[in-house]
């Protein structure tokens, strides 16, 4: 627990010192020196600092994830599963340490939340605040259990903690006292009080009444009671709980012991630091109904008394960070002071112990990492601002270190490196997931952009060692110079099930999209993958890196578990941004050394929304072509030459096109939409499906009639779409152009067939060219041809696909959920939204806010999370391909969400998706050869 001091305590205005150590100060980046280096003098001090700084770097904790907030961050505690953070606006934030998504955001403090407290058991929350009262919440449905409130007002209280051993609570204030309450048993009414009463306490100095005997009531009893703060049993502190005056100055902070001092005679120890520069001993017991006996304290006789920001106690020793940016080290046994450290610059605000190491931070933004030794072993900047609180945990056997700042960001560190170089053996698949991904987006395999061939050539390479390093038989099967060569390799299943053993063909690539970050339209760089708000920012995480190393993992996890009964065939082409040139050739070329394929599996596209998955069943064709119609004669100019009867390539190319469309776009070729069959009953029921979960967030979309035609039009109706004209001669308005041509594409639907339509095309506009009788010339080109397709969303492997979403993902949360200033109900994340403005909707959909139902909310409403069946406007060429190649049905399992951004800025996947795919994968490989 960690504040920010004022310079003279008892004069610092109450409720200053929170916007004081929430205040935004981007630090300028430091120069070759560090932030202690010598700009203070020992004669600064009244005590010899140890010299054990300078700039050498041991290993350095690597940054896991960024989330943000809208207001600065006070205070945080984890444990295993779950981090909380309290925040400058009262909020209490909760987020789950496996996938960093936020599982729900608690109003329950009209003032900055400056203290959180775990209990032993992990079911209570206990939150202290600027609004001069703690609540106590329960962990596993965030309701609040008690409320609990001084006789005295405490003015901000600063800190607390809790014993178990004694079911009592205790907080440090402002004004200068240490305060202790027993919580009462379920059902005992002995301490409560009408809750009214709670925020509305009077206090002798406050609110004293003016001359002509009115009290001015303050902001803080006018704003409305926070969302959340209510229920709950109301507590009050009787006037014989109070320790005045513990402290010359505030209390700043506080930490229960239960060994390591030997004059506890093996009770509680609760130690507390002040802005007196004391830190203080108290003996705790159930003899004195938990009142603190002070034990002694720790004076390291300096005059000007520095205040005690924070402690972190680590054995039978003490650490205290000073305000000045000093560390004392205390041997608790011996009382004496060992050690005292320079570590900054400025402020110490905050320790942390774990992993054999000392983490202290402040008004920098650095944090610094010493050894048991006291030697200064790494230094990182972690905040652009002050680094206000941080806290040591371990997730699932792995060291996390947690800083927050008032840059409004909390940022998860890995520290394992740090503890012990072996850790890195000991990875879980899913952190080597993360690993290989980032290695993987930093390749620039922009296949689009010449430049980046080697880039390309290099990413291919990297993906086939992942594949062998998990004992996959590999192969790069190339194409045509100067296309990007196409990866086969397999895994062979269990050898048990040799005989009946199916063989799943999955698909994807490994090339992207350029992304240029010369705009800064970028939050990270595009090809050094980061972690923000719980998801991976980088080109090519979620189209189509990410996906395509979830399926490698899922295999490698597998075998690993001797599970995998089927064999599974990757191809993984490096040309499909670019119509997958050469991908076909390729794969006819090997199909003998790939043998038989009995399903075929793709991840290449997305959800309709953020909140839940679906299952692509359709995608449409695509055929471009280019129009060119060319003169004889040279460019002219328009006043010289001009005349009706002179043929214009620009005319003619005009007057063309015209005849393509009509009213409403409707294509005018002949037999155009003959092959298109008519909607069945079954497909218009999923479009009811679709339309009564996309309403049912946002009603703005309208009606359901008319969203399903929408989405019909886009989905299952072909197209023809105009890109652009290009002419020649300068570019000045009196030209009269000797070529013209233009750039059309063509949509396709199933039963169209993609080179039928195409000469179709070809003859109707040399027929209408005929007709104009013109003696320019014109030319056809159909550059790129790609068939529809359309799967059998009731076969096997979507209904294999169905049944792991359906397990993996678990229920979906149908009721509307309670609004946020980041979220309002009903609003819709969409890709165009920036990403800074997003709030992860299916987060808070996945998880049942039970805050709702103890605040008189809808009842939640838990219902199997099915995935929508949809088609997409967009074409794969090779999916089409795959399934006329091998004669086997496909089935196409979208990762990514709605905002994903793919083929824009910021393209990001969530964190909770590509585990969750991975997870899906495993199901499916495991169980679909047993259907």
């Amino acid at each position: 627990m960690s504040k920010v001091p004022p310079q003279s305590a008892l004069a610092f205005h109450k409720g200053s010192q929170v916007q004081a150590l929430a205040q935004h100060t981007p630090y300028q980046s430091s120069t070759a020196s560090s932030e202690t280096d010598d700009q203070i003098t020992p004669a600064e001090l009244t005590r010899q600092p140890s010299r054990d700084f300078g700039d050498r770097q041991d290993a350095v904790p690597s940054l896991n994830q960024r989330l943000r907030h809208n207001s600065s961050i006070l205070c945080v505690v984890v444990n295993e599963d779950t981090l909380y953070a309290g925040t400058q606006g009262g909020e209490i934030l909760v987020y789950a340490l496996g996938t960093f998504q936020r599982k729900a955001t608690i109003e329950g403090h009209k003032g900055s939340v400056l203290g959180l407290f775990l209990s032993r058991d992990g079911e209570l929350l206990f939150s202290s605040a600027g609004d001069r009262i703690v609540n106590v919440w329960s962990t596993s449905d965030l309701s609040r259990q008690y409320t609990l409130h001084s006789s005295y007002d405490v003015g901000d209280i600063f800190c607390i903690v809790y014993s178990s051993i004694l079911r009592t609570a205790y907080i440090g204030s402002q004004n200068t006292t240490i305060q202790w309450c027993s919580l009462p048993r379920k059902g005992s009414k002995a301490h409560a009080r009408p809750q009214a009463s709670l925020n509305g306490s009077h206090s002798s100095f406050f609110d004293s009444l003016d001359p002509t005997g009115v009290r001015t009531p303050r902001a803080n009893d006018l704003e409305p009671a926070p969302r959340h703060a209510s229920g709950g049993e109301s507590v009050a502190i009787g006037k014989e709980n109070v320790r005045h005056f513990a402290h010359f100055g505030y209390v700043y902070c506080m930490q229960l012991v239960n060994d390591g001092i030997p004059e506890s005679a093996g009770q509680e120890v609760l130690i507390t630091g002040g802005g007196d520069g004391l830190v203080k001993l108290w003996k705790l017991g159930e003899g004195r109904h938990g009142a603190p006996e002070e034990l002694y304290q720790l004076d390291d006789g300096r005059e000007e008394g520095h205040s005690i920001l924070a402690i972190a106690v680590d054995g039978t020793f003490l650490y205290s960070g000073r305000s000045g940016g000093e560390i004392d080290v205390w041997d608790l046994e011996t009382r004496q002071l060992v050690r005292n450290l320079k570590a900054h610059r400025d402020d110490v605000l905050t320790l942390a112990i774990g992993g054999g190491f000392l983490f202290s931070a402040g008004v920098t933004g650095y944090v610094r990492k010493f050894d048991k030794q006291y030697g200064l072993k790494a230094r990182l900047k972690a905040h652009e601002g002050r680094v206000l609180t941080s806290a040591f945990t371990y997730h699932h056997r792995r060291p996390l270190f947690v800083t927050g700042g008032s840059d409004c960001t909390l940022a998860i560190w890995d520290i394992s490196d740090c503890v012990s170089p072996n850790t890195a053996a000991a990875r879980t698949s899913n952190e080597q997931l993360i690993d290989c991904l980032r290695r993987f987006v930093s390749y620039r395999t922009v296949s689009s952009d010449p430049r980046y061939m080697m880039e390309c050539r290099k990413g291919a390479s990297y993906l086939r060692s992942v594949f062998k390093n998990f004992g996959a038989a590999t192969e790069m099967l190339p194409t045509s110079d100067p296309h990007n060569p196409v990866i086969l390799a397999r895994f062979r299943g269990n050898p048990a099930t040799a005989v009946k053993r199916k063989k799943i063909l999955f698909y994807g690539h490994y090339d992207v999209v350029a992304a240029e970050n010369t705009a800064g339209k970028w939050l990270t760089d595009p090809f050094v993958m980061e972690g923000i708000d719980g998801y991976l920012y980088g080109r090519g995480t979620s189209d189509n890196k990410g996906p395509v190393l979830a399926a490698i993992f899922a295999c490698a996890e597998l075998i690993g578990d001797q599970a995998l009964g089927s064999d599974i065939v990757f191809l993984i082409e490096g040309e499909e941004e670019c119509g997958s040139r050469g991908f076909e050739k390729a794969v006819n070329a090997a199909k003998s050394s790939i043998g038989d394929i009995d399903w075929i599996l793709l991840a290449n596209s997305y959800w309709l929304d953020d909140r839940i998955p679906c299952l692509t069943y359709g995608l449409r064709g695509v055929i471009h072509a280019t129009v060119q119609i060319e003169s004889s004669h040279p460019d002219l100019h328009s006043g010289v030459d001009g005349s009706s009867q002179l043929d214009e390539s620009l005319k003619d190319l005009v007057m063309l096109l015209a005849t393509l469309t009509g009213r409403d776009g409707k294509v005018n070729i002949p037999g155009f939409y003959d092959p298109i069959p008519d909607l069945t009953a079954g497909e218009s029921e999923l479009y009811r499906d679709i339309t009564a979960a996309l309403i049912q967030r946002n009603p703005n979309l309208g009606h359901p009639n008319q969203l399903a035609a929408s989405l019909m039009h886009r989905w299952r109706d072909p197209s023809l779409t105009i890109h652009r004209f290009q002419t020649s001669g300068p570019d000045n308005a009196t030209i009269i152009p000797r070529l013209a041509k233009v750039a059309l594409s063509m949509r396709l639907v199933p039963n169209q067939d993609a080179v039928k339509v195409a000469a179709a095309l070809t003859r109707h506009m040399q027929s209408e060219f005929a007709r104009l009788g013109s003696n320019n010339k014109l030319t056809i080109t159909i550059d790129h041809l790609a068939e529809p397709w359309l799967g059998d969303w009731k076969n096997e492997i979507f209904k294999s696909l169905e049944e792991a979403i359906m397990e993996v993902w678990g229920p979906l949360d149908a009721r509307r959920r309670w609004s946020s200033p980041l979220t309002p109900v009903g609003e819709e994340t969409v890709p165009s939204r920036k990403p800074s403005e997003i709030e992860d909707h299916a987060v808070h959909d996945a998880i049942t806010d039970t805050n709702d139902a103890h605040h008189g909310m809808q009842t939640a409403v838990q219902h199997p999370r099915k995935p929508l069946y949809i088609r997409e406007g967009g074409s794969i060429p090779a999916i089409r391909f795959l399934e006329k190649a091998f004669g086997a049905p496909a089935a196409h399992f979208p990762c990514g969400q709605a905002s994903d951004s793919a083929h824009l800025d910021n393209e990001r996947l969530r964190l909770a998706n590509l585990y969750n795919s991975k997870e899906i994968f495993k199901r499916v490989f495991r169980d679909l050869p047993c259907k």
